[in-house]
C-alpha cells in the first residue's frame, strides 16, 4: 500500500485504489491510499503553519531545496520515466522526457527564488518613498491531470514553493505512482514539515473538500472545462485566486505554399503524440484546397506507418489510451464522426495486441465540417479531423471559430501570412511551421475562451498568480 504524505509523515487510510498498466492490464502497479476529509484538514492546518516558516526562510536555503528536487528528477529521469510510461501509457522516451523536463522546471524556479526583486518609486508627495514587493498568497491547492502526471504538477508546485507558498497536491487517481515518486523526492529536500502535502482521492470527495476549504488561498487546476467550472462554483464563496487550464480544440492550418512533407510530419506529431492525449494536440487540420488531396494522402500513409504498442517496448510510437473509459469515449467519437458524414480514411478501431491493453489505431477523418461535434468538442484521442478551406482568410476564420483558444499553428512559406496569423489567431499560443504540441518552460503558457481562466502559467509570468503585490509608503522626513 502506498500512502498519502501529510504534515511531514506518510499516513495510511483504509480505502485504496488499484493502479494497473494500460499497456498490459495484468500488470498491477500497486494500491494507493485514498485520503479522508479529516486527513485533508490535518494537511491544510499543517500547511498553513509551515508556510509562515517557509516565507521567513532565507532565499539561499529555499533555492537549495528546489535545486535538489530538480537535480534528483533529472538524475532519475530514466527510472521515473519508465514508471510514468508504465502507468500512463506514453512511450518510454516521452516518459523520460517528461520527468527530465519536470526537473528543469524545478531548477528554473530555484533560480527564480534569487530573482525576487521589487520596485521602488518616488511619491507624488514630497518626503515619501515607495517600495513595491511581493508576498506569497499562502496555501495553494494544486489539482493536476493524468496526461502529464509529473510535468503539469511540477509546473504548478515549483513556482508555488519558489515564491514562498505551501502546497496541497491532489493528483489524478489514474496516475498515483508518479505522484508518490515525486512526493518522495520533495519529502527528502529538507522543506518544513507540512509545507508540501500529497492527498490522493476522488474529485467528488477530496477534490470538492479541498477547493471549498476556507484556508485555501489559491487553486491551480488543469483538466476539463466541466470540472473547472465545478471547482470555480464550489470555491467562489471563499474567493480564492483561481488559475484554470482546461479544454482545447487546436487547429493546424496547412496553406497552399506549405512544405507538404513538413506539414504532414507536424500534423502527425501534433495529432498523435502522446496518443492524442495532450491539451495542445492538433485535432483540427484545416487544409487549403490546392494541397488537400496530396496532404491527406501523405498523412494517411504516415499514420498507418506509426507503430502502436506497449509503452515500454522498443520502437513504440503510440502507446495505449490511458484507461478503458477513455478508450470507450474515443470509440464513441468515431461512431459520431461516421454518423455526421465523416470519411474514415484509416484507424479508429480498438487493436488486439500481444498484451491485453487499451490500444487504438490512430484515425484520420476527412470531409468534416467545423460545426460538427467532432470539431467542437475536445476528444483527447488519437483522432485527426480534416477540414477543407478555399483561402487563407477562410482557414483563419475556421481556426478562430471555436469556444476554445489554447494553441493554433500554420504551415506556410510566406512570411506575410505567418505574421498575419500570429497577430490574428485568437489563441494564447501560436506555432509557425511547428506542431501545435510542444512548449517551453521559461515563457508563459495558457489560452483564451474556454481553454483558460486566470493568470498565465510558467516562466516569470507565474509570479502574478503565486504572489500578491504589496505597496509600502515610507516617510523620509525633512533632510537635516
Amino acid at each position: 500500500m502506498h500512502n498519502n504524505y501529510i504534515a511531514g509523515e506518510w499516513v495510511a487510510s483504509k480505502d485504496a485504489v488499484e493502479n494497473r498498466n494500460p499497456s498490459d492490464i495484468t500488470d498491477l502497479i500497486g494500491h494507493y491510499a485514498q485520503a479522508t476529509t479529516a486527513q485533508l484538514d490535518t494537511a491544510i492546518d499543517a500547511a498553513a503553519s509551515a508556510q509562515k516558516i517557509w516565507q521567513a526562510t532565507g532565499l539561499e536555503a529555499r533555492q537549495t531545496a528546489l535545486m535538489k528536487i530538480g537535480n534528483t528528477l533529472i538524475e532519475r529521469a530514466d527510472e521515473l520515466g519508465e514508471l510514468l510510461s508504465r502507468e500512463e501509457g506514453k512511450p518510454r522516451g516521452e516518459g523520460r522526457g517528461e520527468v527530465y523536463r519536470a526537473g528543469q522546471f524545478f531548477t528554473y524556479y530555484a533560480a527564480e527564488v534569487l530573482r525576487q526583486i521589487g520596485d521602488n518609486a518616488d511619491s507624488v508627495r514630497a518626503g515619501i518613498e515607495i517600495d513595491v514587493r511581493r508576498d506569497p498568497v499562502g496555501v495553494v491547492a494544486v489539482i493536476s491531470p493524468w496526461n502529464f502526471p509529473t510535468a503539469t504538477a511540477v509546473w504548478k508546485i515549483a513556482p508555488a514553493l519558489a515564491f514562498g507558498n505551501a502546497v496541497i497536491w491532489k493528483p489524478a487517481n489514474l496516475v498515483p505512482a508518479s505522484a508518490v515518486a515525486l512526493t518522495e523526492i520533495i519529502a527528502d529536500a529538507g522543506l518544513p514539515a507540512g509545507l508540501f502535502n500529497l492527498v490522493m482521492g476522488a474529485g467528488s470527495t477530496i477534490g470538492d473538500a479541498l477547493v471549498s476549504h476556507p484556508a485555501i488561498k489559491a487553486i491551480t487546476f488543469t483538466g476539463s472545462v466541466e470540472t473547472g467550472r465545478r471547482i470555480a462554483a464550489a470555491a467562489i464563496g471563499n474567493m480564492p485566486r483561481m488559475q484554470m487550464e482546461m479544454g482545447s480544440k487546436n487547429a493546424l492550418v496547412v496553406m497552399d505554399d506549405a512544405d507538404i512533407d513538413l506539414a504532414v510530419a507536424c500534423a502527425a506529431n501534433g495529432a498523435f503524440g502522446g496518443t492524442g492525449q495532450k491539451c495542445t494536440a492538433s485535432s483540427r487540420l484545416i487544409v487549403h484546397d490546392a494541397v488537400h488531396d496530396e496532404f491527406v494522402e501523405k498523412l494517411v500513409a504516415a499514420t498507418k506507418a506509426m507503430a502502436v504498442g506497449h509503452a515500454l517496448e522498443e520502437g513504440t510510437q503510440i502507446g495505449p489510451v490511458v484507461s478503458e473509459g477513455q478508450l470507450a469515449a474515443n470509440l464513441d467519437y468515431m461512431d459520431i464522426a461516421r454518423k455526421e458524414g465523416g470519411e474514415v480514411l484509416c484507424g479508429g478501431d480498438r487493436l488486439t495486441l500481444a498484451h491485453e491493453g487499451y490500444y487504438m489505431a490512430p484515425a484520420v477523418i476527412a470531409g468534416t465540417g467545423n460545426g460538427w461535434r467532432i470539431n467542437r468538442e475536445e476528444m483527447f484521442a488519437p483522432i485527426a479531423c480534416v477540414i477543407r478551406a478555399g483561402s487563407y482568410d477562410e482557414a483563419l476564420a475556421i481556426s478562430n471559430d471555436t469556444d476554445f483558444g489554447l494553441t493554433a499553428g500554420i504551415m506556410t512559406r510566406s512570411l506575410a501570412r505567418a505574421g498575419d496569423f500570429r497577430r490574428r489567431a485568437e489563441t494564447g499560443v501560436v506555432m509557425v511551421n511547428l506542431p501545435t504540441a510542444g512548449t517551453d518552460y521559461h515563457v508563459p503558457f495558457g489560452g483564451r475562451g474556454d481553454s483558460s481562466y486566470g493568470p498565465r502559467e510558467q516562466g516569470q509570468y507565474a509570479v502574478e498568480f503565486f504572489t500578491s503585490a504589496k505597496t509600502a509608503y515610507i516617510s523620509t522626513g525633512p533632510a537635516s
